[in-house]
């Protein structure tokens, strides 16, 4: 699944918890959302919001400066033909004032 790859991935080249569900008891992690996919000729395009969260939004816009750096390197992987920042952006959760930045991502993979 394109999914472990990316959190395995992500989780060897960053310092922080990488998942899909937030951990309890830290201020700083990444967490990744597969928002859809199409197929091809059996070759796959998923799109990925992968959300940095930090203590202050400073903490978060960092953590995504790490995010897109690692990201660039995950066409290295057989698996992955492209890698294509779509954008990024202050995304901030105004209701539990959490801080965090997001990135979307199109991964073009078998």
């Amino acid at each position: 699944m394109i999914e472990t790859l990316i959190i395995d991935y992500l989780s060897e080249h960053l310092e922080v918890f990488v998942g899909m569900e937030a951990p309890e008891e830290t201020a700083d992690y990444v967490l990744i959302d597969k928002t859809g996919s199409s197929r091809t000729n059996h070759i796959i395009t998923s799109s990925f919001a992968i959300q940095s969260y930090g203590a202050t939004l400073y903490d978060a816009m960092l953590l995504n400066a790490e995010v897109t750096e690692a990201m660039d390197g995950l066409i290295e992987l057989d698996q992955i033909t492209k890698v294509e920042l779509e954008t990024d952006y202050n995304f901030t959760n105004t209701e539990t004032k959490q801080y965090r930045w997001q990135s979307v991502y199109n991964i073009t993979h078998y």
